[in-house]
């Protein structure tokens, strides 16, 4: 029995140990970094031929309200980019990994040795997240930066939202 307590309070210390050299999630990719005005980002993209930005022609407005879309297709490592905006400031970075030049078990590695063990891991998604980023690893080979603040919010409009059509749905079954 003390064997097995051992063998425990020694995964503890090491686990604590991993996660104490941890470093704090990234707020986007390179220079490219979450709350970005358009403006910002669009020159950050220029800068960086990774990215394949080639202007204006790049960028569309979404539906609803102050909502941009930066979509590049990238080169080498990077193969598609989409930079999501809301209220002028980026809150969503997404970018499709070239499978042909990067795998899967690389990515994922690297991420925990680097900022831990994820704290949502599922056979599709691993997510590592704070107060300020969600960063998920996505396959087939997708990684995403968040503003966790505007998701929050977001998640919460929408449930409002759902809410509300539950709320008519029932009336009209009710007149029935």
């Amino acid at each position: 029995m003390k064997k097995f307590w051992l063998t425990v309070l020694l995964c503890t210390c090491t686990v604590s140990a991993l996660f104490a050299d941890a470093a704090p999630l990234p707020r986007g990719y390179t220079t490219v970094q979450l709350g970005m005005t358009v403006e910002e980002t669009k020159s950050a993209l220029l800068k960086n031929g990774d990215f394949g930005y080639r202007g204006d022609r790049d960028v569309s407005l979404l539906p609803g309200e102050n909502r941009t879309l930066i979509e590049t297709r990238g080169f080498n490592i990077l193969k598609e980019c989409w930079f999501q905006f809301q209220d002028e400031a980026l809150f969503t970075i997404t970018i499709n990994v070239n499978p042909e030049v990067m795998d899967y078990y690389s990515i994922f590695s690297t991420l925990c040795e680097k900022y831990g063990n994820p704290q949502e891991l599922n056979p599709s998604t691993c997510t590592w997240r704070n107060e300020e980023v969600i960063m998920t690893l996505e396959k087939p080979l997708t990684i995403k930066y968040m503003d966790a603040e505007k998701a929050a919010r977001m998640a919460e409009e929408s449930a409002t939202e759902s809410a509300s059509v539950e709320v008519v749905r029932q009336m009209f079954l009710d007149t029935l």
